[in-house]
């Protein structure tokens, strides 16, 4: 297969599989522990308003909503998530596919908790890492652990994916 292609398919496969695994964490923390996660379709609204040229919002849930935004969310997850491996595999290099280590993949997964800190929050009306939410330490150790959770989906999907692959 093409070098470039080879890129693409491990990105895919990595990206959505390692979303995959931080949305299994989700569902389980809300099952178990009745934790509520980040509804997408709040993320979809905020996506929908951004081209109407808002970036900020008081609170997106008094935002009027968007078509599709549901959609637009999930989309924008996983698409988010397809994004941070590419930049893993730009990093660490393409054989790291091949042959997967845990390091680099927990580094990508804690460092990207970077964009909702201070992207996705703010926009939201929560604040630069959820400083406006009423248990704002809360909120981080539920963003880390979610982001570290996305690592661990990294190393996880790359092993398996260079079975097949």
């Amino acid at each position: 297969m093409h070098i470039g292609w080879q890129l693409t398919a491990d990105a895919l496969a990595i990206g959505i599989g390692a979303t995959a695994v931080m949305d299994l964490w989700a569902a389980a923390l809300k099952r178990y522990w009745c934790l509520p996660s980040l509804n997408y379709a709040m993320v979809g609204r905020w996506l929908g308003h951004l081209p109407r040229g808002i970036l900020t919002h008081a609170s997106i849930a008094q935002a009027a909503p968007v078509r599709d935004e549901a959609v637009l969310g999930w989309t924008a997850h996983y698409a988010i998530g397809v994004l941070f491996a590419a930049v893993l595999l730009a990093l660490v290099g393409p054989q790291w596919a091949a042959q997967p280590t845990l390091v680099p993949a927990l580094l990508i997964g804690l460092l990207s908790v970077a964009a909702p800190f201070l992207i996705l929050q703010p926009g939201m009306g929560a604040g630069i890492a959820a400083s406006k939410t009423p248990h704002p330490g809360a909120a981080r150790l539920r963003s880390v652990m979610s982001h570290a959770a996305f690592g661990i989906g990294l190393y996880l999907t790359a092993l398996l994916w260079a079975t097949v692959r």
